[in-house]
């Protein structure tokens, strides 16, 4: 695949993906994923079709009718057989359930994301006029609880980059790696830190994705759009420190030449693998917190919002679609920022 760009490749394994999933469900809905095609990433299109997996795997197990079905063959007239009663006992399925051996959980969120797949699905056919009932729009969607931000204080940032530079407390065998992957994973932590990317935007970065002049990079946001963030001098040093040593003597694969983070492997870095190193050297820091590549994204984001109280500078650099979302997570600091506030104003001077 070398003549294909990372997020070609990515989506070229969604579709693969996709298509694992279609083959096990019922054939008519080949054309709601066609429809998809236009308005969907190939990522939120293969998360609708595990969804639907799991709705048709619900109706084989829990309910008598489709017991004895072959689901591949069943027409779209069984869509009218669904009562919003049977909706809300597939949202209790999913809280705990198993299948192969394995057991799969769903908390509010994950029932939220599965009900709001089913929705979209029972959508199209309903407004076609295929189906003439839409049990999905009936049923409450799980309410989910407002979280507290996780993210790291400023003194434990540069206790985390202190740390993933000296290597001091990695076990003997973390260590025998360190000195190889070093320069790479400050780059990394130093690029998510000082920029709030999100972890599939990093992997995706090429070597000539990295604009020096400019302290800019090119990258690829959700949906596909294409994006310039700018970094600042110690995302550069860091940077220039791991693209003129181990990334210029890496010795990448066919189809990974051209990728900015290479693993040991000498292919392009993964998610997983930055995950893992954020968890490796984030331990060392808080065993309190549960520190995650999104948590850097979120500390990056909560330093942008108190120096500069723009949210709407935070919701662009973050790549939010929605101002209102960037709000809902920065609200807590919000509240803090009015309270500090109403101490400013002086009733009586003394």
């Amino acid at each position: 695949m070398a003549e294909f760009s990372y997020k070609k490749q990515t989506d070229l394994k969604n579709i693969e993906k996709i298509r694992e999933h279609l083959k096990e469900l019922p054939a008519f809905c080949m054309e709601y994923f066609r429809s998809l095609e236009i308005r969907k990433s190939s990522n939120t299109r293969k998360n609708y079709a595990y969804d639907l997996g799991v709705f048709f795997y619900f109706l084989k197990t829990n309910n008598p009718y489709f017991a004895d079905k072959d689901i591949t063959k069943l027409p779209i007239e069984v869509l009218d057989m669904i009562t919003p009663m049977d909706i809300e006992e597939y949202l209790s399925f999913l809280e705990a359930y198993k299948k192969n051996g394995r057991l799969y959980t769903n908390k509010d969120e994950g029932k939220a994301r599965k009900l709001s797949s089913l929705t979209s699905f029972y959508d199209y056919y309903f407004k076609r006029g295929l189906i003439k009932t839409n049990p999905t729009r009936m049923v409450d969607v799980p309410k989910i609880k407002g979280k507290n931000i996780i993210r790291l204080e400023p003194g434990e940032v540069a206790q985390l980059l202190d740390e993933a530079e000296s290597g001091g407390k990695l076990s003997g065998r973390e260590l025998a790696f360190h000195e190889k992957t070093k320069s790479r994973d400050m780059a990394i932590l130093t690029l998510l830190l000082g920029t709030g990317i999100r972890v599939s935007e990093c992997v995706g970065l090429d070597l000539d994705d990295v604009d020096f002049d400019n302290q800019a990079i090119r990258i690829i946001r959700k949906g596909g759009n294409e994006a310039l963030v700018y970094f600042g001098d110690e995302v550069r040093e860091a940077l220039l420190d791991y693209m003129k040593g181990a990334r210029k003597e890496a010795n990448p694969g066919q189809g990974d030449e051209n990728a900015l983070f290479i693993s040991l492997k000498n292919t392009r870095i993964t998610p997983r693998s930055v995950e893992r190193l954020v968890k490796k050297y984030a331990r060392m820091v808080t065993t309190v917190k549960k520190i995650t590549p999104h948590k850097l994204r979120s500390t990056f984001g909560t330093e942008l919002y108190q120096e500069t109280g723009d949210i709407y500078l935070v919701a662009e650099t973050l790549g939010h679609k929605d101002v209102n979302t960037t709000k809902k997570h920065y609200a807590a600091i919000d509240e803090n920022r009015r309270r500090k506030a109403a101490d400013v104003i002086k009733l009586r001077k003394e």
